[in-house]
C-alpha cells in the first residue's frame, strides 16, 4: 500500500500550525504539504509554476475561505481537471452555513469537518481522516 500524501490548503498560520500539532500528538507520520490557497494547491498537484508534482496517492484537505482563489473554486477546477478530479478531497473550515456545506458536497468532497465545533474536538477530526486514508484504497494514479 503506498503512503498518501496530505495536502493542506489553508491561509491561516493558526490553523496550519494545529493541524500539525494533532498530527504529532497522534504520531501521523504522512507526509504534509502546505498551499496557501486553490492557486498554489493547483500548481502543486499539476507541477506547474516550478513546482514538481506532488507524488499520488493524496488527500487534500482544504479550508473554504482564502484569498486569490477559494475552496469552492479550487474544487471547481480540480473537478474539470482530467488528470485531478479524483483527488480525495475533504473541507477543513470554520463556515457551519448548510448553503457552504451543500456547495461542497455538490462537488464532491468525501467529507465536510468543522475546524471549532461545539462537543467535537479538532483532534477527533484528524484522527477520523487518518483512519480514513488508513483503511480506505485510494488510486496512485489520478
Amino acid at each position: 500500500m503506498a503512503v498518501v500524501n496530505i495536502l493542506l490548503v489553508e491561509d491561516d498560520d493558526v490553523d496550519v500550525m494545529a493541524v500539525k500539532r494533532a498530527f504529532r500528538n497522534l504520531k501521523i507520520a504522512n507526509p504534509l504539504y502546505e498551499a496557501k490557497d486553490g492557486l498554489e494547491a493547483l500548481e502543486m498537484l499539476r507541477g506547474t509554476g516550478g513546482q514538481s508534482p506532488l507524488p499520488r496517492p493524496i488527500v487534500v484537505l482544504l479550508d473554504l475561505n482564502m484569498p486569490r482563489m477559494g475552496g469552492l473554486e479550487f474544487l471547481d477546477e480540480l473537478r474539470k481537471d482530467p488528470e485531478l478530479h479524483r483527488c480525495i478531497v475533504f473541507v477543513m473550515t470554520t463556515s457551519a452555513a448548510e448553503e457552504d456545506r451543500v456547495r461542497a458536497y455538490d462537488r464532491n468532497v468525501a467529507g465536510y469537518v468543522l475546524k471549532h465545533s461545539p462537543g467535537r474536538s479538532f483532534m477527533d477530526a484528524v484522527s477520523m481522516l487518518e483512519h480514513y486514508w488508513r483503511v480506505v484504497e485510494l488510486p496512485d494514479v489520478p
